[in-house]
């Protein structure tokens, strides 16, 4: 894909309009629709509608993506860059979170490394579902705040928050009646949660699905924006923890408790052995402020 008709693209879905996608990338709007128009070409589908200017599923889809990809590019110019001129900047501790990630214990833990090591450079690393320690495995990042506990040989994981599991379900869904009182596992085992991509971690899709359940909504969703974003469009149901509603009130969305099903745990995931003096330190910081905030965190 062509870079430059995804910034094209990405600014129309920022902008709402291509003539300001255009004066925002100094184009001209015949320039800027020629990019999109091509895109479209390319994945053989639809990917904003014209009147008013939205993206469709698909466009949705492809927002996120590439945005990771600019971003990625970006980062390459600017190493590369750092290479030219002699310079060798300090290797950043790389923190991966997998949408809200521990609740407060994640903004505090990264508080405190910036505050312990100020020399080591921070780069935080927004994980998906796919993503549950493959990033992890594949030196992506360092250490990685993600759920469902962990249960493998070649990773370390510091449970971090225990909590009460919830629906996101419709505000017109009959469920959402009960977002106060709660409802029963058996009530929500069949809504319509949202897909998975075929190569999301076993441990992730149980979690989302109660460990079963058959069902499936219209769309498929990477993060927790995907999955709001079509809850609240009615186009199916999304489960997380009780803080996952703290973190993102969303219009069109309730949030319900599940009062038997079993809680869930957030974690710290590390590789197993790393040496790096950096992730140990992290790992001793977050686990102490885990300690420290207690139940509070996963109120």
């Amino acid at each position: 894909m062509d870079l430059r008709r995804l910034s094209s693209f990405l600014a129309v879905v920022e902008e709402g309009h291509f003539g300001r996608a255009a004066a925002r990338l100094f184009l001209s709007p015949a320039a800027v629709t020629g990019h999109v128009q091509q895109l479209e070409r390319e994945f053989g589908t639809l990917l904003l509608e014209r009147s008013p200017v939205a993206p469709t599923a698909a466009g949705r889809r492809l927002v996120s993506h590439a945005r990771t990809l600019l971003a990625a590019a970006n980062a390459a110019m600017d190493d590369v860059a750092d290479a030219a001129q002699g310079t060798a900047p300090a290797r950043p501790l790389r923190v991966g979170v997998m949408g809200h990630g521990s609740a407060e214990v994640t903004p505090a833990a990264i508080s405190a490394f910036r505050r312990a090591r100020p020399d080591v450079p921070v780069s935080l690393v927004q994980l998906t579902f796919t993503e549950h320690c493959s990033a992890l495995r594949e030196d992506r990042v360092d250490v990685a705040f993600v759920r469902p506990l962990v249960r493998s040989a070649e990773i370390e994981a510091d449970v971090l928050t225990n909590e009460q599991r919830i629906v996101a379900v419709p505000a017109a869904s009959s469920l959402a009646d009960a977002a106060h009182e709660g409802v029963r596992r058996a009530d929500v085992i069949d809504l319509p949660y949202l897909r998975l991509p075929s190569h999301t971690p076993q441990p992730f899709s149980d979690y989302l699905y109660f460990n079963e359940g058959q069902r499936r909504g219209l769309d498929y969703a990477l993060t927790p924006q995907d999955v709001l974003t079509s809850v609240a469009a009615g186009r199916g149901a999304g489960s997380g923890l009780k803080s996952f509603a703290r973190y993102y009130p969303w219009p069109g969305a309730v949030f319900v408790p599940v009062l038997d099903a079993p809680w869930a745990q957030s974690v710290l995931a590390t590789r197993a052995g790393d040496p790096n003096p950096e992730v140990r330190i992290f790992r001793a910081l977050t686990v102490a402020l885990a300690r420290e905030l207690g139940p509070a965190a996963g109120r």
